[in-house]
């Protein structure tokens, strides 16, 4: 499979070396893109660039380094990238799709609601920074779509 557009089964987008590992919600396979070449086909797919959703977080939350993005608005799909999106090793995962995470030994377990999970080379605060970004730019998004209710 060579294009790949983030969906509400996508849980993450693990980046290795030139390919990617995507995680779905009853799937699990490999694309011959980066992660980062990922997200911004499906920025783009959704009608934006990667750049864009970063600078429309940095608006929404002031966030611009290491920033979470809503990929897609109508269907809450909100991804963080583990480390800058400027390394080629940077995963990105599904806000919506965590359960919990947490240290085993020296790495992260992220599992999923799904009971399925990966193992991530981050500590613990990174990712707890991370989802609490993306958790203050999900909050920031279902106001807005509350107010014009």
């Amino acid at each position: 499979m060579e294009e790949y557009e983030i969906n509400s089964n996508t849980l993450a987008l693990i980046a290795l070396k030139n390919k990617t590992e995507i995680f779905e919600e009853n799937d699990h396979f490999y694309v011959n893109k980066t992660a980062n070449q990922i997200m911004e086909n499906s920025c783009s797919y959704f009608g934006s660039s990667l750049s864009g959703r970063q600078k429309g977080t940095e608006h929404l939350i002031g966030v611009s380094y290491k920033a979470p993005v809503i990929v897609e608005e109508s269907k809450d799909i909100i991804f963080f990238p583990t480390l800058s999106p400027r390394k080629e090793d940077c995963s990105w995962i599904s806000l919506q799709k965590i359960n919990r995470y947490y240290r085993v030994e020296d790495k992260l377990l992220v599992e999923f609601k799904n009971g399925s999970s990966v193992v991530l080379d981050i500590s613990y605060g990174i990712l707890d920074n991370q989802v609490l970004r993306a958790t203050r730019l999900e909050s920031v998004l279902r106001s807005r779509k509350n107010d014009k209710n």
